[in-house]
């Protein structure tokens, strides 16, 4: 099975267990995130084309790592004026694994953590309390004592 999937502004073929490098998505790194943006899901014979993306169809996929692209180097310039700008840039990048295609997104809903076992009242009250950390105060700059300015004897004519 694989799936067409529009993220970034671009459209990317992808199947289970496939690697995209994809415009930044504010995720953090093993985070679980899911794509609902389908154009297209295919599955052997059987197509499925959106109008304009399918209903209820989504794509799992992990975060690897989140980093940057080549930088790309920028270079505008005047014929005859003697102008030229250089810039440069580089893209922040999102590389995704593809975890699994589903024609209903509610299958694909991220399992729950398992719930944290409740502590007893009496060992959370027998901890030590946390010391609270004590800012210290810059110290006060030393000023030197002014001499008064030296007195200019008056001229006598």
């Amino acid at each position: 099975m694989y799936a067409l999937v529009k993220t970034g502004g671009k459209q990317y073929r992808v199947a289970k267990d496939d690697t995209i490098l994809v415009e930044r998505i504010a995720a953090e790194e093993g985070a679980e995130v899911i794509l609902n943006d389908i154009v297209m899901l295919g599955d052997g014979d059987k197509v499925t084309i959106g109008t304009p993306t399918v209903e209820g169809a989504a794509v799992s996929a992990t975060v690897v790592r989140q980093t940057r692209g080549q930088k790309i180097i920028i270079f505008r310039r005047k014929r005859r004026k003697n102008h030229r700008r250089t810039q440069g840039h580089r893209q922040d990048l999102t590389l995704l694994k593809i975890n699994d295609i589903a024609e209903d997104a509610k299958k694909l809903a991220p399992a729950k953590p398992a719930a944290k076992k409740a502590k007893p009242e009496a060992e959370a009250t027998t901890r030590p309390a946390a010391k609270k950390a004590t800012a210290k105060k810059a110290a006060p700059k030393a000023t030197a004592a002014k001499k008064p300015a030296a007195k200019k004897a008056a001229k006598l004519d």
